[in-house]
C-alpha cells in the first residue's frame, strides 16, 4: 500500500530541513540585531579607561595584555585601593570582554550580516524546493488553492502587525493627557498637545508626498506586468517589472535619506536628546514599511530574474501573483502611513 499510485489533488511534501534551519537562522539574525544594537559585553577600555590619565594611555598598556595593564596602573590610587578579590573579578571581567568585543559588542556587525546571510540562503534553498516542486506538477489547482489562501492568511497577519503600531500613533494623538505619567509642568504642558510641544514634524508636502507618488505609480507598473504576462507579452512584463523594482529602490533611497535628515536636524527633539514617544512610534511604523518595501524589492527581483529565464507562463505564475499581491499591500498601508502619519495627527 506505501507503493500505491496517489489518487488526490493534495501534495504531500518531502522531509524538509528548511523549516528548522531558518528558525535556527532568524535567531542568529534576531541576535545579531540586538548586539549591533545593545551589545552583550562591554568595551573592554572602559573596564580600565579610569585607571591611566587618558585613553590613549590605556590603549597602549592594553597592547601588552593583562600584565601590562596592571603595571601601568600600579601607581593608581584606583588600583591600588582595590582587594585581590576585586582585581580578579575586575580583570576576569576585562578577559571576556576583550576576547569577545570583536563579535558581541556593541555596534559589532558580524553576527548581524552573518545571521542575515543565513537567512536569506535559508530562503533561497527553501523557495527553490518549491519551485522544483511546482515545475515537478505537484501544484494542482487544488495546490493553488491553497497555496493563494496562504498567502492571503500572510497578509492578513501583516495588516494586524501594522494595526499595532498605527494604534500607538492614534492613542498619542487622541488621547495624548493618558500619556502624562508624572507631575513634571513642563511635561504635563508638553502633552497638552498632539505631535507633544517641542517636536518639530516633517513637512509632509516635500519628500513624503513624492514617496507616495512613487509607490502609487509603482503599483501602476507592477499591474502593467501582470498584465503582459497574462497576455503572454514576456518583454512587456520584463520592463514593467524592471520599472517597479527600480521605483522601490527610489522609495528606500528617499526614506534612507529622510531618516538622515530627521536625526542630523534633530527632529522630534522634545525631552532632551531623546525622541520620545512621537518619536518611537513614527520611525517604528515608517521604518517597518520601509522594511516590507526592501522585502518586496528583493521579492520583485527575484521574479524578475525568474521572468527572464522563461520561469513564468501565462497561465502558470503565482510566484508574481503573490509578489504583487504584497506590493499592493505595502501600497496600501504608506497610503494610510501619509494620510495619517504625516498629514492627518502629524503637526
Amino acid at each position: 500500500m506505501g507503493h500505491a499510485a496517489v489518487k488526490h489533488d493534495y501534495h504531500l511534501v518531502d522531509p524538509s530541513p528548511w523549516p528548522f534551519v531558518t528558525s535556527v537562522a532568524m535567531f542568529v539574525l534576531a541576535i545579531g540585531a540586538v548586539v549591533f544594537m545593545k551589545g552583550f559585553v562591554a568595551d573592554p577600555l572602559d573596564a580600565v579607561r579610569s585607571f591611566f590619565a587618558d585613553e590613549a594611555a590605556a590603549r597602549a598598556a592594553m597592547a601588552g595584555g593583562w600584565d601590562a595593564i596592571a603595571a601601568a596602573a600600579a601607581s593608581n590610587a584606583g588600583w591600588q585601593g582595590m582587594d585581590e578579590a576585586t582585581r580578579a573579578a575586575l580583570q576576569a571581567s576585562y578577559e571576556t570582554s576583550n576576547a569577545w568585543y570583536w563579535l558581541m559588542g556593541k555596534h559589532q556587525p558580524w553576527l548581524l550580516i552573518g545571521g542575515f546571510a543565513f537567512v536569506s540562503y535559508c530562503a533561497a534553498s527553501w523557495w527553490a524546493d518549491v519551485i522544483k516542486e511546482s515545475k515537478a506538477g505537484n501544484h494542482t489547482p487544488v495546490v493553488g488553492i491553497g497555496l493563494r489562501y496562504g498567502m492571503i492568511l500572510f497578509i492578513a497577519s501583516e495588516v494586524m502587525f501594522f494595526v499595532a503600531w498605527f494604534w500607538m500613533f492614534f492613542e498619542g494623538a487622541l488621547f495624548p493627557e493618558a500619556r502624562v505619567v508624572g507631575t513634571i509642568p513642563e511635561v504635563a504642558e508638553a502633552w497638552a498637545t498632539w505631535p507633544p510641544k517641542g517636536v518639530e514634524t516633517l513637512d509632509p508636502w516635500h519628500l513624503p508626498l513624492i514617496n507616495t507618488m512613487i509607490l502609487l505609480l509603482s503599483g501602476t507598473t507592477v499591474t502593467w506586468a501582470h498584465h503582459a504576462l497574462q497576455e503572454g507579452n514576456r518583454k512587456h512584463a520584463e520592463w514593467g517589472l524592471l520599472a517597479t523594482v527600480a521605483l522601490g529602490v527610489l522609495f528606500t533611497s528617499i526614506q534612507v535619506y529622510e531618516y538622515y535628515h530627521i536625526l542630523h536636524a534633530e527632529y522630534f527633539n522634545f525631552g532632551g536628546s531623546e525622541y520620545g514617544y512621537y518619536g518611537s512610534t513614527f520611525f517604528m511604523a515608517t521604518g517597518f514599511h520601509g522594511a516590507h518595501v526592501l522585502i518586496g524589492t528583493i521579492f520583485l527581483i527575484v521574479c524578475l530574474a525568474r521572468l527572464m529565464r522563461g520561469g513564468f507562463t501565462p497561465q502558470k505564475h503565482f510566484g508574481f501573483e503573490a509578489a504583487a499581491w504584497y506590493w499592493h499591500f505595502v501600497d496600501v498601508v504608506w497610503l494610510f502611513l501619509f494620510a495619517f502619519v504625516y498629514v492627518t495627527f502629524g503637526g
